[in-house]
């Protein structure tokens, strides 16, 4: 139907009981909500619940897009590892929520941007691992990728990023070097099942991955933090909603 906005789904996160509401909530940041709509797209907040592969796909063939947001640490069990000190907020519900929405957009072939956690948890889902603590990590030249704080402060760091030229996601920022807003001590280790490295930073972190199949991309860094005064960052959630619409 013309002037139908595309639908795009937002796996919604389980918080706690606060000065918010009296009871556990679930919820979305404004940024990736706001970046969006800027696009054109209507984002929907998924009530968390339990899902299996048949239920993830019932529901998300209801969408024309998914983002998986960041957050806090994938639980290390999940790919085979014993938790870091440094390991923080895992919540095992949210975890095999998000992990189940990812095969299940693999599967349906759709359009997916994953940030930060949203990365990390689509490399688990499909048989990846992850660099646990990235300064106990034995990488050389090693940058900042989080605040010394952190995971304290609200604000990230920025530092350089390249992408791969030709890829999707290359494509889509109209660029392939630019800086991106970094808030993340862990990174991927060994990358899941049908993705490759398209990006990375000066250090060799992988910053941005995408899968064979369809318009699934990863990135590592955070775009909505800065879409609303960076339009590199933008013309990504810009071209994932346009994908929506038309896949």
């Amino acid at each position: 139907m013309a002037g139908v906005k595309p639908l795009i789904a937002v796996s919604g996160r389980v918080g706690g009981a606060g000065k918010v509401s009296r009871s556990p909530i679930a919820f979305a940041p404004r940024p990736y909500l706001d970046a969006v709509m800027r696009a054109g797209g209507e984002p929907v907040v998924l009530a968390p619940q339990p899902h299996d592969s048949h239920t993830a796909r019932a529901l998300l063939r209801r969408f024309d897009g998914l983002v998986l947001m960041g957050g806090s640490d994938v639980d290390p069990t999940l790919y085979g590892q014993t938790p870091h000190a440094k390991t923080y907020g895992v919540n095992h519900e949210n975890d095999e929520i998000e992990m189940a929405m990812a095969r299940a957009a693999v599967e349906l072939e759709l359009p997916t941007l994953a940030i930060c956690r949203g990365m990390q948890v689509a490399t688990v889902a499909l048989g990846g691992t992850l660099h646990q603590h990235l300064p106990d990590a034995g990488i050389n030249g090693l940058i900042d990728h989080f605040p010394a704080a952190f995971p304290a402060p609200p604000d990230g760091v920025a530092h350089e990023i390249e992408v791969e030229a030709g890829c999707r996601l290359a494509k889509a920022l109209q660029v392939e070097r630019f800086e991106g807003a970094s808030y993340h001590h862990q990174a991927v280790d060994r990358l899941g099942d049908g993705f490759r490295v398209v990006g990375a930073s000066c250090d060799g972190v992988v910053e941005a991955m995408e899968h064979e199949i369809g318009w699934f991309v990863g990135v590592q860094w955070h775009p909505e933090d800065t879409a609303h005064l960076d339009p590199v960052q933008q013309r990504l959630y810009d071209v994932f909603v346009e994908q929506a619409a038309h896949g």
